[in-house]
């Protein structure tokens, strides 16, 4: 496709009428089913999808709502409420009655093409929306919108290229994931097979034994969300940045002012944290100083004994052993005296940093593919909007203009 090119060849002497949404379709109510009756009808594989707004759904039997409540004709959802959207759904469905939905009985208009249309106006409904405490729109916003309709033949030129459009961005994702999956499946396998030793090869530690030091973080203070604890220049990690971390954590989001350090500690970069409540057996490396609370264990390497890496290393072979040790609480965790007795394989130091020097070059190529993923992906998303919008920009009259 040649940017304007095309799309000045295949509207060449064709009139566009512009008619106001509610006019063009058919507008659909909701059902008054409750949220605690959806849950109590839901069953996995059901038939019927019920949409509730936002991401929330359930699937029923058809038995389970009134015939009058169940659209059968392709339709264009309305998300009215938080996040604003349209999602076009083909088979039979309900809705909640805080959404409406529409489609077509008119043999000239092609309900897909509307749906691709409106896909360029959510971010117009979206501002629309913010207007609002709970952001949220009502039916005459959509039913007034302009919408430009072409002859028949052009809307469904327009719904095949971007149907191709989008089934080809779907496979590309399909295929970056699984190949980012099996690059992560062979980085555990040689983790695990570089970590496998022969009886009398190693030593038996525990953590203890190869430490400098090996403590639980802090946080005294009471209550812990006490604001003139935070807003400092003092960086604060939490559990949930030791899970998202790879083998290093470089960013952090929350510090903790001059306060907040006072009760707490500063541990140096170069620590390796073990997260022991709600994320068990997380870890990651300091790459800066760093406090964090008392769910996250802190550990020194001894350079005589052994290296942050390895243990590091080490720790994520070893996780599901670790999160087997789980109290099974209510909220899972460990605690220090875990790692005070459990033991761990130590060969040689020269062996250890070997180990370390060959997982490090799969860690980067994993990394490099887990970082590049969402980039590239954004980047044909960027793509396939950008022709979408193209397509769909037609010369409108000013009384229709809803930038």
């Amino acid at each position: 496709m040649s940017d304007l090119s095309y799309m000045e060849k295949l509207l060449d002497g064709v009139e566009v009428e512009w008619r106001e949404l509610g006019s063009a379709l058919v507008r659909t109510k909701g059902t008054n089913i409750t949220a605690r009756r959806m849950k109590t009808l839901h069953k996995e594989y059901a038939p019927l999808k019920i949409f509730a707004g936002g991401r929330t759904v359930a699937f029923v039997d058809f038995k389970d709502i009134p015939e009058k409540d169940i659209n059968r004709k392709p339709s264009i959802i309305v998300k009215s409420r938080g996040v604003i959207g349209f999602e076009y759904y083909a088979k039979p469905f309900s809705h909640k009655n805080e959404m409406w939905s529409y489609h077509s009985t008119n043999k000239d208009i092609n309900i897909e093409y509307v749906y691709y249309y409106l896909k360029t106006k959510e971010s117009y409904f979206q501002g629309l929306a913010s207007r609002m405490q709970m952001p949220q729109i009502s039916t005459p916003d959509t039913d007034k919108l302009p919408i430009p309709i072409p002859p028949i033949r052009i809307q469904n030129e327009i719904v095949r290229i971007l149907d191709t459009f989008t089934e080809l961005t779907a496979e590309l994702t399909a295929e970056l994931t699984a190949e980012l999956t099996a690059r992560q499946q062979q980085y555990a396998y040689y983790r695990k097979q570089l970590l496998t030793f022969n009886d009398g090869e190693v030593e038996w530690k525990t953590l203890k034994e190869v430490a400098l030091e090996l403590g639980r973080g802090k946080s005294r203070h009471r209550p812990r969300n006490d604001p003139k604890l935070y807003g400092g220049d003092v960086p604060l990690i939490q559990t949930g940045d030791v899970r998202n971390a790879s083998h290093v954590i470089n960013e952090y989001t929350q510090t903790y002012s001059k306060f907040g350090l006072e009760q707490s500690k500063l541990w140096p970069k170069g620590t390796l944290c073990i997260t022991i409540a709600a994320n068990i057996a997380e870890t990651t490396i300091l790459g800066f100083d760093s406090c964090f609370p008392d769910s996250i264990i802190g550990f020194v390497a001894d350079p005589e004994k052994t290296t942050t890496s390895y243990v590091e290393y080490l720790l994520t072979s070893f996780k599901s052993e670790l999160q087997a040790q789980s109290t099974g609480s209510a909220q899972s965790n460990i605690n220090l005296a875990t790692f005070e007795r459990l033991p761990f394989p130590f060969p040689p130091l020269a062996e250890q940093q070997r180990i370390v020097a060959i997982l490090d070059k799969f860690d980067t190529l994993t990394t490099s593919l887990t970082e590049g993923l969402p980039r590239e992906i954004e980047l044909r998303q960027q793509q396939y909007e950008y022709y979408r919008d193209l397509l769909l920009s037609f010369p409108k009259p000013e009384v229709a203009s809803h930038d």
